[in-house]
């Protein structure tokens, strides 16, 4: 089982930025892949961004593309989102996930990934 925390949410104005950190600990040999999702207050939980650990390929939800960057740190297990330009509907509980799951050509769907962090909030005010 893998134990993620994540770190770096805040409340923050529209137009700022926010990097936001999930460490991974634990058995991480049977994950490929790691993501960020966000859910708002009388919302579904949405996919933002994940990225597969060993090739670094990464895809986006639409409504981030251009202003988040999910990158990582091999060594340290760990994952970051950039997030630039940030808007009030970026307002959110932020959950990292990570899980073993085959080469897609999409953003992989929340039902993919096995292990999952508490969340850190973000708040944007406008």
């Amino acid at each position: 089982q893998v134990q993620l925390v994540e770190s770096g949410g805040g409340s923050v104005q529209a137009g700022g930025s926010l990097r936001l950190s999930c460490a991974a600990s634990g058995y991480t040999g049977n994950i490929n892949s790691m993501g960020w999702f966000r859910q708002a207050p009388g919302k579904e939980r949405e996919g933002v961004a994940a990225i597969y650990t060993g090739s670094g390929v990464s895809y986006y939800a639409d409504s981030v593309k251009d202003r988040f960057t999910i990158s990582q740190d091999n060594a340290k297990y760990t994952v970051y989102l950039q997030m630039n330009s940030l808007k009030p509907e970026d307002t959110a509980m932020y959950y990292c996930a990570a899980g073993y799951i085959p080469p897609t050509n999409a953003l992989p769907h929340e039902s993919h990934f096995t292990d999952w962090g508490r969340g850190t909030q973000v708040t944007v005010s406008s």
